[in-house]
């Protein structure tokens, strides 16, 4: 029996109900998606390192081709004035309890929909699939973890200027059209291209993401599909040689004669 990639497989475990707080299943869309966010599958915890304590705030785990580039990308930003603090990774993988977790405790007046917004249901999160972190910085100075106010930071600057150098791209920017609100802290990793070990794979598990709603800054961008003109085809009617010309004259002159 043949053995399935472990990309396709971790396609097809991809759950197919994304169960809400008081237990309703959220409605999937023709696409799979669950109040707008694409079904991804759990990564098994064997596959997954620990980022080190001096990038981390708490416990954050990551696939090792993911957390490589991590370490080249915090140390270059510890090495840069310009990022006027210290970025740490906040959260990055996420059991799909944790998610249902995080999801119920979203805005827990709201309905489903609208805590989709701020938080993917379980089963549908980009954090299930270990390519994904949340970005913080220290030292705070009022801005709470996970607020649109990092955008306003130097560190923020530097990862939008510097985080697709090192394969990283931002999943939800701002006026996005997948509803879900801009979320500058929140970044994938898709490899610098496809040719870096396992970024093939990362990239088939966020394809339909990625092409449906852009990454920006994104790496490698992708490019909307656009529809050829139909073609035309133009029949060129050679000139008429001198030769044809006369033999021309001469049938018109039969005719008139004939007649």
């Amino acid at each position: 029996m043949r053995r399935l990639p472990l990309y396709l497989l971790l396609a097809i475990a991809s759950p197919v109900q994304a169960q809400l707080c008081d237990g309703v299943s959220a409605p999937i869309g023709g696409d799979g998606r669950a109040l707008g966010h694409f079904p991804y599958g759990d990564v098994a915890p064997g596959s997954l390192l620990a980022v080190p304590p001096e990038y981390a705030i708490g416990e954050c785990r990551l696939r090792p081709e993911a957390l490589a580039d991590l370490r080249r990308l915090m140390a270059a930003a510890s090495g840069d004035p310009a990022v006027q603090g210290r970025l740490y990774a906040l959260s990055c993988h996420r059991s799909l309890e944790r998610q249902q977790a995080t999801f119920c405790r979203t805005r827990q007046s709201a309905s489903g929909r609208d805590r989709a917004i701020s938080a993917a249901p379980p089963g549908h999160s980009e954090h299930a699939t270990g390519y994904v972190l949340d970005f913080t910085v220290r030292p705070a100075d009022g801005c709470p973890d996970a607020e649109a106010c990092m955008a306003a930071k130097p560190a923020f600057r530097w990862l939008a200027a510097n985080a697709p150098r090192f394969g990283f791209e931002m999943s939800f920017p701002p006026s996005n059209r997948q509803n879900v609100k801009w979320e500058p802290w929140h970044w994938r990793w898709v490899g610098t291209s496809a040719r870096v070990p396992g970024a093939a794979r990362a990239r088939f598990v966020f394809a339909r993401a990625r092409e449906a709603f852009p990454a920006n800054p994104a790496v490698d961008p992708i490019l909307p599909r656009v529809t050829p003109p139909p073609v035309v085809r133009t029949i060129v009617v050679p000139p008429e040689t001198a030769r044809e010309r006369r033999a021309r004259e001469r049938r018109e002159r039969r005719k008139r004669r004939a007649r």
